[in-house]
């Protein structure tokens, strides 16, 4: 059943809480947070205000964190303590984040002990770590215990867990020894001890360590869960399928961002203000022009070759974005082989060998398809120059693109850096001085 907003809001304004508990019931939270985002902060808690309280920290974990914020400030502090105590531990160390000063010292007071100490030792992880998405709501085992105990310790704490199909086995100071499915407690034999079922733990991340390896861990080896450990291997938290999925939305996005050479926004597009979006791209687009005038300074050095075979113009703009459509293409593969670990820093050998015979063989392929053109247009000789130029255009062009992403991790900056229109740029620079140069050396040779 698709949620209607309106109902949703004629409900409040009738005073009808009984009609609104029951919308609020019938659908996910994810559906709701998407609804209540589009209306105004208090609005939308009047809304979810009329739902159970553990309702109403599920829908929190699926709002968009600006919106959060924004709500946040129509929420009282014994409210938002309620909501606080419900929520999932990796959820709330994010809010926490997320509020001021001052709204932490209101907040703060308000939960349990175990809370506060558990939001505070969250929160205090570097953003982009592992610890800084992990989750301490897992479930944990001894040794020694049985089959049969292990399996009345979950019941007992799966409301409280994020995930009990697979448990992680500790031993006194809290070092991780392996982990053991709920499918293994439950088919074993009710005295077979815990140790006799579990399995060395192979996969698991520093808290320290990228939140984007968590990730692809998580998509490399196909768990649901990835334990989370200090330099001492002691277990310290885990981090879920769907806290991966997040970060790897974030990480795409920051990509995109990068490869269209915008800098980092602090906030979702839908939400960035003007200037903030205006500081995201003007820095880039301003190198950018100054870029391009090493193609104009390029045209005037050849003024006298072009006006003698005004012809070459024509084609000018298709050459110059063949080599930089070639380049962005051959960029685009490799930031994605990059980040993916795909290839490897020293793979650029191999890589460089393979790109430079496949642009070739654009080249040639787009020569021959703009050559017959130049026969038309401007007779054999343009034709040469054209196709000429079309194959080492492509060439280097392409080469550009490899070259670049390998150039930049080299030096450990962010190949994403060597984004489409850097990539473009400098091609077209390059083609307008390739092209040209070919130009005025055939075109002037004599007959």
């Amino acid at each position: 059943m698709e949620l209607d907003i309106n109902l949703l809001r004629d409900s409040l304004r009738r005073g009808n809480s009984d009609e609104l508990a029951t919308a609020l019931k019938a659908h996910h939270p994810a559906d709701l947070a998407a609804a209540l985002q589009d209306l105004e902060p208090s609005v939308a808690w009047d809304i979810l205000h009329q739902a159970a309280i553990p309702r109403q920290a599920a829908v929190f974990g699926y709002l968009d964190p600006d919106f959060r914020t924004l709500l946040v400030n129509s929420i009282s502090q014994q409210d938002l303590a309620a909501i606080v105590m419900h929520m999932r531990a990796d959820d709330r160390a994010d809010l926490y984040r997320q509020l001021t000063e001052e709204q932490r010292e209101t907040l703060m007071p308000a939960l349990a002990q175990a809370e506060r100490e558990d939001i505070r030792r969250l929160a205090a992880y570097r953003e982009g770590t592992a610890g800084a998405i992990m989750t301490s709501a897992y479930a944990a085992l001894p040794p020694d215990i049985s089959a049969s105990d292990a399996l009345a310790v979950l019941r007992r704490e799966a409301p409280n867990k994020e995930t009990i199909y697979r448990a992680y086995v500790i031993d006194s100071h809290r070092k991780l020894l392996g982990s053991v499915r709920l499918q293994d407690l439950i088919t074993a034999p009710a005295q077979t001890r815990v140790s006799a079922l579990m399995k060395s733990c192979s996969y698991q991340i520093r808290v320290d360590e990228h939140a984007e390896e968590a990730a692809r861990r998580i998509a490399h080896y196909d768990v649901i869960a990835l334990p989370v450990v200090d330099a001492d291997n002691r277990l310290v938290g885990i981090i879920t399928h769907d806290d991966a999925l997040d970060v790897l939305q974030a990480g795409a996005t920051e990509d995109f961002h990068r490869v269209g050479t915008v800098t980092h926004l602090e906030s979702g597009v839908g939400s960035a203000s003007i200037p903030m979006l205006y500081r995201a791209r003007i820095v880039w687009l301003m190198l950018l022009v100054f870029g391009s005038i090493f193609s104009g300074a390029g045209i005037a050095h050849f003024e006298d070759t072009i006006a003698a075979n005004l012809a070459l113009m024509f084609f000018l703009p298709i050459l110059i974005s063949s080599g930089g459509n070639a380049g962005s293409q051959s960029a685009t593969l490799m930031i994605r082989a990059l980040a993916t670990g795909e290839i490897g820093l020293s793979d650029w050998t191999r890589v460089l060998g393979r790109e430079l015979v496949l642009a070739i063989l654009l080249g040639v392929s787009m020569a021959c398809a703009i050559g017959v053109i130049g026969v038309v247009r401007g007779g054999q000789q343009i034709a040469l120059v054209i196709s000429l130029s079309m194959v080492l255009i492509v060439v280097v062009g392409s080469l550009i693109g490899m070259l670049l992403p390998f150039l930049l991790s080299r030096f450990r900056l962010d190949p994403a850096t060597a984004s489409t229109p850097l990539v473009t740029s400098i091609a077209d620079a390059t083609g307008v001085l390739i092209y040209f140069s070919i130009a005025s050396v055939l075109l002037n040779m004599p007959a």
